[in-house]
């Protein structure tokens, strides 16, 4: 080539670009061009050690949401974490502020929604002497509903209820008493601290990972372990601070009893026990208190220091060596697995023994009856035995209401089966009658009939049960 061509040729340097002469031919051919782009000879390359900090999230949130619940859990959280960048997402949203909400977008839950500590609605609640209908109930309410439901039937109660029954769609039936236990004011009894305590496992494993890493001289593997460790600790230990305890209401001191019902599909729950211990369930909650802090700026910065974390581990991570990036992963392995762990213990159950334990674990009372029928007349005469006769303030109590609470069906059958076990609940006769007189019947048809007379054997049926029964829950009015 000549002079020339070879200054045309440096102009074209920044590409370089290299052509093929084929020999023999009267043409030149582009056999091959290859572009040389920036960074093509670094040795830094990205992989996917670094994206781990978007796995274990879920895993981490749960674990996270426990940390009140336990005895120390809070000083028990420096081990390199998965899930930073959802952790710090997720609990960022609790600053209210601003400069916060461009970083963390969304709602501003309150601790205690933030946390599962609230926001779940319990069932409808009727008060047989007070006269309180409330829609829904409260947190405290749905945790006492759970716990009937997985409440079993003990094997005295089997032997006492009697044979028989017409059989439709099984109720069960769960009677607490709450009057006899000694809450401890508003401090919640937090769960002991064996379970929180293997996280040693994770935090033996992330110092183990930082010396593994420190003695092969892989400062930076060393380095990235740390800033998780450090990261999940200070968030752990600033986020548990909160104080957890228990807001009470304060009913009138000459509030009448607080006896009641909290009433599902098929399932009934009797309270009993004074104003102030019911409302214990139905209208008390958890608070948890975080400080004067009111704008939460501290869980911000926590929550910033993970999402930096974040950031910073999926640089650099690819930059250690191949033993320390088995190392940071093999920690977050053994964190992921500790998380998982803590997420398997049921928060509700949880949260529900700490109510138990807060009212000295009533005792619940549960059988299952063969139709509604049976179930409302139970509860009925359950409930009736509460009532001081002798006080003119037992008018408040109108059983004929409590059965259209519990069974609303508006037709004349129905209105008759309720005007006579109202009748039955409130007579002072120790014989129940329940067969139907002429005045009763004297306007149905005669297939009504028949159905009100079957009707009422259902709640004859209840009435036996009932009296099988009453010795092992009976209660001083």
């Amino acid at each position: 080539m000549t002079k020339a061509a070879t200054g045309t040729g440096q102009c074209f340097c920044a590409y370089r670009i290299r052509v093929l002469i084929v020999e023999g031919g009267p043409a030149t051919k582009l056999s091959r061009m290859s572009i040389y782009m920036p960074l093509n000879k670094a040795s830094f390359t990205l992989d996917t050690s670094g994206v781990m900090g978007f796995f274990g999230g879920e895993e981490a949130l749960s674990a996270m949401s426990t940390v009140h619940l336990y005895q120390g859990r809070r000083w028990l959280g420096w081990y390199n974490s998965p899930g930073s960048y959802t952790v710090a997402k997720k609990f960022g949203q609790l600053a209210k502020s601003r400069f916060w909400d461009g970083i963390f977008p969304g709602p501003n839950p309150t601790p205690e929604e933030m946390f599962g500590l609230d926001g779940l609605n319990g069932p409808r609640f009727i008060g047989v002497f007070s006269g309180t209908d409330m829609t829904t109930t409260g947190h405290f309410a749905y945790l006492t509903a759970q716990m009937a439901n997985e409440a079993q039937m003990t094997k005295e109660t089997k032997e006492l209820i009697p044979p028989g029954g017409r059989k439709t769609s099984s109720c069960s039936l769960s009677i607490i008493d709450v009057d006899k236990n000694e809450k401890q004011g508003g401090k919640v009894p937090r769960m002991k601290v064996y379970h929180a305590l293997c996280a040693v496992i994770p935090i033996a494993s992330s110092l183990a990972a930082c010396l593994a890493c420190a003695f092969v001289r892989d400062w930076l593997g060393f380095g990235l372990i740390v800033l998780g460790m450090a990261s999940s600790g200070l968030s752990c230990f600033v986020i548990g601070s909160g104080k957890l305890h228990f807001q009470f209401s304060e009913p009138s001191l000459y509030a009448p009893r607080g006896d009641g019902l909290l009433l599902m599909r098929n399932d009934i729950v009797i309270l009993r026990g004074a104003e102030k211990d019911v409302t214990s369930i139905t209208k008390a909650k958890f608070v948890l208190d975080m400080g004067s802090d009111e704008e939460f700026n501290t869980v911000g910065v926590c929550s910033l220091l993970l999402l930096s974390q974040f950031l910073i581990q999926l640089l650099l991570v690819p930059r250690a060596t191949l033993f320390g990036q088995i190392m940071f992963l093999s920690s977050l392995a053994v964190s992921w697995g500790y998380n998982s762990f803590l997420s398997s213990l049921e928060k509700e159950k949880i949260q529900t023994d700490l109510l138990w334990k807060s009212l000295d674990e009533p005792h619940i009372t549960k059988l299952v009856l063969p139709n509604r029928g049976s179930q409302a007349a139970y509860t009925c005469f359950v409930l009736h035995a509460d009532v001081d006769m002798s006080k003119k303030s037992s008018a408040n109590f109108k059983p004929k209401k409590i059965l259209e609470y519990m069974i609303p069906n508006d037709t004349r059958v129905w209105e008759a089966w309720r005007e006579h076990v109202a009748r039955q609940v409130l007579s002072k006769e120790t014989t129940k009658s329940f067969k139907p007189d002429k005045e009763l019947i004297g306007d149905l048809e005669e297939e009504e009939q028949q159905l009100l007379r079957e009707m009422l054997d259902d709640a004859e049926y209840g009435y036996k049960c009932y009296k099988k029964l009453s010795g092992s829950y009976d209660s001083t009015p």
